[in-house]
């Protein structure tokens, strides 16, 4: 295995804080569940942590990630309120913590499907029981067949981890992208988790061409979206990813830029957890 610099310590802290230690700093009782109606069945559901599709059948429900472990309760409650058959399938679609959380909740009562990374890092984690792994993975794709939908699951390669998978419901053309979308942010890519810039935006593109302007796309963490959104969204990761190589080949570091202005047009995508900095920190050292 290559060890990448030390300059990459910052993001193994941020990393570790943002899979596990951020739970212990919630307040809990104070998350309200959002269950949004999409079309063909399919919701969205919000909390704390990275977005919930739900498909809703005659006789079970599918859930597309499953947040922290505490909001379990919450989770089965905000289901209940659109349904009183059983949760049968949970897919993930990467194994950060605010993705698959209440795996070990929900594993005991529903099938895990999960691409094979996946199970590697959870199987890896000290203290997961058996219940939190996925019990089916796949290498490049999967289909799953539940309640007259087709839901296809495609790993394109390395991105924002090595394990994730866009999730599509064929039918109602509703798309979950994971983390491989952060709407109206900049990208998190978990370089210490096999992620990688390149790929990440390979899989956008691939996503970007295949979607209609009909597609709802749910992203890992902000507001439904759409094509259009998922475009600017690609356009950014594409213009400031070539920007900030451009500058450290001629040797400026990242103070350099930041003091230029030259990422000022791209200002309102750094309000999130990845500030600008820290965005321009993981292209640095992507290329180490």
């Amino acid at each position: 295995m290559i060890t990448r610099p030390c300059l990459r310590l910052g993001l193994v802290v941020c990393s570790l804080l943002f899979a596990v230690a951020l739970p212990a700093q919630q307040d809990w009782e104070a998350v309200k569940m959002k269950l949004t109606p999409l079309r063909g069945g399919v919701f969205m559901l919000e909390g704390r942590g990275g977005n919930i599709g739900v498909m809703v059948a005659d006789n079970g429900v599918l859930m597309v990630d499953d947040q922290f472990l505490p909001l379990a309760g919450k989770i089965e409650a905000a289901l209940a309120e659109v349904s009183d058959a059983p949760l049968q399938y949970v897919l993930n679609t990467h194994y950060h913590g605010d993705h698959t959380g209440s795996n070990e909740h929900f594993g005991e009562h529903a099938t895990i499907l999960a691409h094979e990374k996946v199970r590697e890092r959870l199987a890896a984690a000290e203290g997961k029981p058996a219940a939190a792994l996925p019990v089916i993975t796949f290498d490049h794709g999967a289909s799953v067949h539940f309640g007259g939908e087709h839901i296809s699951l495609l790993h394109h390669g390395p991105g924002h981890t090595d394990g994730d998978s866009v999730v599509r419901f064929e039918h109602a053309n509703v798309v979950h992208m994971g983390d491989l979308f952060f709407s109206g942010r900049f990208p998190y890519v978990d370089l210490n988790s096999g992620g990688s810039i390149d790929g990440y935006l390979a899989a956008v593109e691939a996503v970007a061409a295949e979607v209609d302007e009909e597609t709802l796309i749910i992203p890992g963490h902000g507001p439904l979206s759409d094509k259009a959104a998922l475009i600017r969204y690609r356009d950014m990761i594409r213009e400031t990813v070539t920007l900030a190589r451009e500058e450290f080949a001629q040797g400026r570091n990242i103070g350099d830029i930041l003091r230029s202005g030259v990422m000022e047009p791209w200002a309102e995508w750094g309000t999130g957890w990845i500030t600008t900095e820290r965005w321009l920190q993981t292209i640095y050292d992507d290329a180490q």
